[in-house]
């Protein structure tokens, strides 16, 4: 799906410098991928197992859906990954920064608007566009 044309591209998840230890297995994470309502949304998803990501070349991290569905199970690197707690500083501070960069171009918009920064390729790996446009 294409970005909306008010929608901006998505610089700061790329450009995130959290690493592979940060999260752990067992931790509830979300994907940030759009807004709903005046807030952010995005798929909730609980860290299972370390993984190669394989379109960055780095460690990631296995993340497991509990709603099932085509793919319950996906490989995504940790910049992508921000903790549900708000005890988290560094994840607070990315999803601040997300809040003052989206949520005011969409705050009269009900809708839900998924800004299609994420797809996932055939071995089951969710890349950010950005990182594929990278040829990473």
């Amino acid at each position: 799906m294409p970005l909306p044309p008010a929608t901006p591209a998505d610089p700061l998840t790329v450009d995130r410098d959290i690493t592979h230890a940060h999260f752990r297995a067992g931790d509830s994470v979300i994907v940030l991928k759009g807004v709903a309502g005046g807030e952010l949304w995005g798929d909730a998803v609980r860290v299972v197992a370390p993984s190669w990501h394989t379109p960055t070349g780095e460690d990631g991290w296995r993340v497991r859906d509990a709603t099932g569905g085509a793919q319950s199970y996906v490989t995504a690197h940790p910049r992508y990954l921000v903790h549900l707690s708000r005890q988290c500083p560094d994840c607070l501070i990315h999803v601040r920064a997300m809040e003052d960069l989206l949520l005011p171009k969409h705050a009269d918009s009900d809708e839900l608007i998924d800004f299609g920064w994420y797809t996932t390729t055939t071995l089951n790996q969710l890349v950010h566009v950005a990182d594929a446009r990278r040829g990473r």
